[in-house]
């Protein structure tokens, strides 16, 4: 009996295993799809984008290769995941995890319609949408792992604390315990870049809650290259800040579009080999 495919997304696609020890369980299947924008006619290649603007050979295997070893880290640190092993090149097995969603109070109002997952961004520093959003920071200003939480669908929506506290998607608890454990996998994922020369700008992470037992909030999904912007200029102020920002970062605002570049960004594919 084949799998089940549960979901088909930007990077990978999701089976429930029907046979065999592991049925029940999810197998992740990691795609060469990779997302980006255009720029002048030509593909640019960028984590940060939602918009799947191609494929990159072998990109797959490389993505599970590099969250096998930050799930294993974690796990040797105690952070709780979904990640159970790795039986091939491109398939991750992971315990099923229930996104963080809510379905509509007044299903048959016209309009209406369910959140589907929640995903959080965690930033070092001022780049990327943030910076778009607030040009008046400076950019690459230490942001100390500010996370900010995201409705996910065909548009991410930036969404309030207060507002899922409110709505009832959150407890005031659950919103504390979830941004506490964004900021400790962020602070482990950022020391093991710094100890390969490396300086993560930013991040995004998923967090859903395991369908059997106790419904514990862990972190799912995947941490590979896909969700990560690195850069290979950092160089750290007294307050944290980058003191070399008027060097390699390019701003600008056309049509009322503002856009952001880094000059020592470090492409998915020069990094991902460090850690495999």
């Amino acid at each position: 009996m084949a799998d089940k495919l549960v979901y088909s997304g930007k990077s990978k696609d999701v089976y429930e295993i029907t046979c065999g020890p592991n049925s029940g369980k999810y197998r992740l299947v990691f795609t060469d799809k990779a997302t980006g924008y255009i720029d002048n006619g030509k593909v640019v290649f960028d984590p940060g984008r939602d918009v799947v603007v191609g494929e990159i050979p072998g990109k797959g295997a490389i993505a599970c290769r590099f969250a096998t070893h930050f799930f294993k880290l974690l796990q040797a640190k105690g952070i709780p995941s979904h990640y159970i092993d790795s039986p091939s090149a491109n398939e991750m097995i992971v315990e099923p995890a229930l996104p963080l969603s809510m379905e509509p109070e007044i299903a048959s109002l016209p309009g209406t319609e369910p959140l589907a997952n929640l995903e959080f961004t965690w930033r070092n520093n001022a780049t990327g949408s943030f910076w778009r959003r607030y040009p008046f920071v400076k950019p690459c200003k230490n942001t100390n792992k500010v996370v900010e939480i995201w409705t996910k669908g065909d548009s991410d929506i930036l969404i309030t604390t207060e507002a899922l506290r409110e709505t009832g998607a959150l407890t005031s608890n659950e919103i504390d315990y979830c941004v506490k454990l964004v900021q400790q996998i962020a602070a482990i994922v950022s020391e093991e870049f710094a100890s390969k020369g490396l300086h993560v700008l930013d991040g995004k992470f998923e967090l859903g809650r395991l369908r059997d037992g106790d419904g514990k909030i862990v972190i799912i999904d995947e941490i590979s290259p896909d969700v990560l912007r690195v850069c290979n200029g950092y160089s750290p102020a007294a307050n944290g800040d980058c003191s070399i920002t008027c060097d390699c970062t390019t701003t600008a605002c056309h049509n009322g579009k503002r856009s952001i570049k880094h000059k020592r960004q470090v492409a998915a594919a020069d990094f991902t080999d460090i850690f495999l």
